[in-house]
């Protein structure tokens, strides 16, 4: 695994008391700048049913399994228990996604929160790989081939998106439409999916190649970012059951 930030339980948190896999500074040089009361919660979907299946999925749009929207709803109830709420929401135009935030919102009672839905935070495209079982396509290409398209930064499969092509089209997104909202002080939730999170998570912790595609994201697990007033995290934490 790559050097990971150093784990450490933060005096800034309004929140120490929440149930966390993890408590944690992203170890960024944030001293001197204000840190910001309100949050940036970052969510991947629940389990897709390709997810189930050990399908590709990329830009195909599946529904949650029925422990997909156990996640989802799960999630929301963390999320209630601890008081939080929105002002407004980002997601991608994928249903999966979609129906996650539509099961946080309701277990939150925001059901009506303003939501706005870009194709920019969809899921990293997996062109010809996409509805293909993962062991078929190891069979096809060859396992050492796969596991490059899968976990290398900048090699797509054909047809299809690398995790930096992603981020190229996540991060304009996010500097323009989500981080303004955040420095106006609204508390902002983002459900997505996993490498377009990756590549928020990799700006945001300023995590190197190497660092980004060895981190999971689970599905149905909010993180929880507060920020300073430049941008940079001051805590992180991760909601669990």
């Amino acid at each position: 695994m790559g050097t990971e930030p150093r784990i450490e339980r933060s005096n800034v948190s309004a929140h120490a008391t929440v149930p966390v896999e993890s408590a944690e500074n992203a170890d960024l040089p944030s001293e001197g700048y204000t840190t910001m009361d309100n949050v940036l919660v970052l969510v991947r979907h629940g389990q897709s049913e390709w997810n189930k299946r050990n399908l590709f999925t990329g830009w195909r749009d599946p529904d949650l399994t029925e422990l997909g929207v156990e996640e989802a709803e799960r999630a929301g109830r963390l999320l209630n228990e601890q008081g939080f709420k929105f002002d407004i929401a980002f997601t991608s135009v994928l249903h999966r996604a979609n129906r996650t935030l539509a099961l946080i919102l309701k277990n939150l009672g925001q059901e009506g929160l303003e939501t706005i839905r870009d194709q920019a935070l969809n899921e990293r495209d997996y062109g010809e790989l996409s509805g293909l079982n993962k062991d078929d396509a190891r069979q096809r290409w060859g396992e050492e081939q796969v596991l490059l398209w899968r976990r290398s930064y900048d090699v797509p499969p054909p047809g299809g998106e690398s995790l930096k092509d992603t981020a190229m089209r996540v991060l304009p997104y996010y500097k323009s439409r989500i981080w303004p909202e955040v420095r106006a002080g609204r508390n902002v939730i983002v459900a997505a999916h996993g490498n377009s999170i990756r590549a928020l998570i990799m700006y945001l912790e300023e995590l190197s190649a190497k660092q980004i595609i060895e981190r999971e994201v689970a599905t149905g697990a909010p993180i929880i970012y507060r920020l300073t007033e430049i941008g940079q995290v001051a805590d992180r934490r991760e909601l669990v059951a």
